[in-house]
């Protein structure tokens, strides 16, 4: 997701209520109400519309990510889908959630796409998919799994055979998940994209023939294949064989729909992504948008019989360490965990007044009555828990391996969390500390002593230090906050110390280098002893009823926070995030176990489930237009 744009929102609504567009005589006022059963269809573009079953069809669609929404929550946001009357979902497919090793897959319990896919069928939603293999989304690292970046060399999202090969064995695997589901097989799959807004990244059309070729490969025959792009990317990113649609910011929709009908005068109109919202990063504002002009346009474009889906319906969270990272012509910014977006439905699934917007236009441009909204328990609050076991992060290191040089994360088959260099400098020395090519965050300890850090977000990476005894033992902890997910810097995205480490203009050679993928840290020798510095912290939440509620983490610096074994994500005290979200189905009745883990921690924190959510102070600002 994410095209390279500069502009800010300004396009004014009104004057899109004003408007006509050459394409709308062509396309169908309103929405056709078809309920997905599982008998054979057929889905195609043609003369200007999209046909289901020949007849006129117009997708009202709505982004959601079952990586990103807890399993026993699907069926729940299906329905709030259909109560704004959306006949259409749309999810991405992240390749790295599905095969963690080469050759190794998993399409179980939360990474089961196929079973999500089959629970929109069942609540009445069709499905536009998503494969990839590059999906952005801000994402880790776009969707690609970390192991590609062992082979040194390697030029990602492009023809290169090193990428190429895995990721051609990769669609075919996935065609034989999903490729039942698509509607020409009685499944609701309706139409299958092509990579994804290449034109924003290159224009390289014999990769995309090979994208697509993979994808017929896979047996995604029976749905319509299609590409996205941003207006002006069109060219760069299409196949003139397949249909295309456009992604673009609200307040673009008549200048990105005229584009469109120049570029494909006989081809469908549609909005692949349009987007209601925005994304936050660590140490960035919390975005909103103005709702009721997202509304107006929505009216608007369903008015004109395009079709759209909305990027995001729900964002959901970025649970674990999959939060990817933007370096969009500014310095590089990790996103956080939370993925409100400022979507319809908020993080924990509840209806925003966005939402109830939303549903009125589509009702009146349709003139169909959605369902009723579905009534949603309140979140839940519960007392702080005070965490009074605890063990230090520096007790627990595993076996290093030797290496005259640095290695990265990727080098010894890593994928995230992080990863700790040491090495002892023979004699007192004053200089800079240079480490050449940081990704991403730093913490530099002489001693045992923490000195400094350095972080990428701020273009750091030289430390001057004065080390003043011999044999100083010297610690460089190294954490992933999360992988570019978006433009060429994709192609660079190995983690930890990536080049070299130089001190006073000379080298560092033979490290001692600790691999830190840091998994349920349940099994570590917690003990009621006070611990300050890189401490692991345990407690207990007490519960009388599970609920959806929110970990109020302000107490803490920067780290992660596990509950009952599962890894709710990232915290820093720099925000705007202030909370992290904890879904009810992750609960049980009575003593919940809760650890948190800082890099700067101190005895005494406490955390605590509040019901309301704290992303930061709102501060409206639309995401950039075309």
């Amino acid at each position: 997701m994410k095209i390279p744009l500069k502009l800010l929102f300004s396009v004014a609504v009104i004057a899109l209520l004003d408007s006509t567009c050459a394409f709308a005589a062509a396309a169908p006022s309103s929405a056709v109400d078809r309920s997905p059963d599982t008998a054979s269809h057929s889905f195609q573009a043609e003369n200007g519309k999209f046909l289901l079953d020949g007849k006129p069809f117009q997708i009202i669609s709505g982004e959601m990510h079952y990586p990103r929404i807890p399993r026993a929550y699907w069926r729940a946001r299906f329905r709030m889908a259909k109560a704004m009357g959306l006949n259409t979902i749309t999810p991405y497919v992240f390749w790295n959630e599905h095969e963690p090793q080469p050759g190794v897959y998993d399409f179980s319990g939360q990474r089961d796409i196929a079973e999500f896919i089959r629970e929109a069928q069942s609540e009445g939603l069709y499905v536009i998919l998503r494969p990839g293999p590059y999906v952005c989304a801000e994402w880790e690292w776009g969707g690609y799994p970390s192991w590609l970046l062992k082979q040194h060399g390697i030029v990602v999202r492009s023809s290169d055979p090193k990428f190429m090969q895995p990721a051609r064995r990769w669609l075919l695997r996935l065609g034989k998940e999903l490729a039942p589901l698509q509607i020409g097989n009685g499944g609701p799959i309706i139409a299958v994209q092509v990579e994804n807004e290449y034109g924003s990244f290159g224009n390289d059309h014999e990769y995309m023939d090979q994208i697509h070729r993979d994808l017929v490969d896979a047996g995604f025959t029976k749905a319509m294949l299609y590409t996205a792009d941003g207006p002006e990317q069109v060219p760069n990113g299409s196949l003139a064989e397949l249909p295309a649609v456009v992604n673009f910011a609200p307040g673009n929709a008549k200048h990105a729909f005229e584009t469109l009908h120049k570029l494909r005068p006989t081809g469908p109109i549609m909005a692949g992504e349009w987007w209601d919202g925005w994304f936050d990063f660590w140490g960035g504002p919390h975005h909103t948008t103005n709702a009721k002009a997202e509304a107006a346009e929505l009216s608007w474009i369903l008015s004109q019989g395009a079709s759209i889906s909305i990027y995001m319906f729900h964002g959901g969270t970025n649970f674990g360490w999959m939060n990817g990272a933007n370096m969009d012509n500014t310095p590089y910014r990790p996103d956080v965990t939370s993925y409100d977006y400022d979507a319809a439905l908020d993080e924990s699934g509840r209806p925003t007044p966005k939402y109830f917007l939303f549903r009125d236009a589509i009702t009146e441009a349709t003139g169909k009555a959605p369902p009723p909204v579905p009534d949603v328990a309140p979140p839940i609050a519960m007392p702080p828990a005070q965490l009074n076991q605890s063990v230090s992060f520096w007790t627990s290191l595993p076996q290093p391996l030797h290496s005259e040089q640095v290695l990265t994360m990727e080098d010894l088959d890593q994928a995230y969390g992080y990863i700790l260099y040491r090495t002892s400098i023979p004699s007192p020395v004053s200089g800079d500390l240079v480490l050449d090519e940081l990704h991403d965050y730093a913490l530099i300890y002489s001693d045992g002593k923490l000195i400094g850090t350095l972080d990428r977000r701020l273009e750091q990476n030289t430390l001057h230090v004065n080390l003043t005894q011999p044999n100083t033992r010297l610690d460089i902890l190294v954490e992933n906050t999360g992988r570019v997910n978006f433009t060429r810097a994709i192609r660079g995205e190995r983690q930890g110390i990536t080049h070299k480490v130089t001190l006073a203009g000379n080298p560092l050679t033979g490290w001692q280098i600790y691999s830190l993928p840091m998994g349920n840290p349940d099994t570590l020798p917690f003990r009621a002893a006070n611990c300050t510095g890189a401490c692991f912290y345990r407690g207990t939440l007490q519960v009388d009823h599970a609920g959806d509620t929110y970990l109020d983490t302000g107490s803490f610096t920067k780290g992660f926070v596990w509950v009952n074994g599962h890894p709710l994500g990232r915290i820093w005290n720099i925000g705007p995030q202030m909370t992290l979200y904890l879904p009810g189905p992750w609960l049980h009745k009575g003593a919940n176990d809760v650890i948190v883990f800082d890099l700067e921690g101190a005895p005494g924190r406490t955390v605590s489930g509040v019901s309301s959510p704290n992303l930061g102070a709102a501060t409206s600002q639309a995401p950039p237009a075309n």
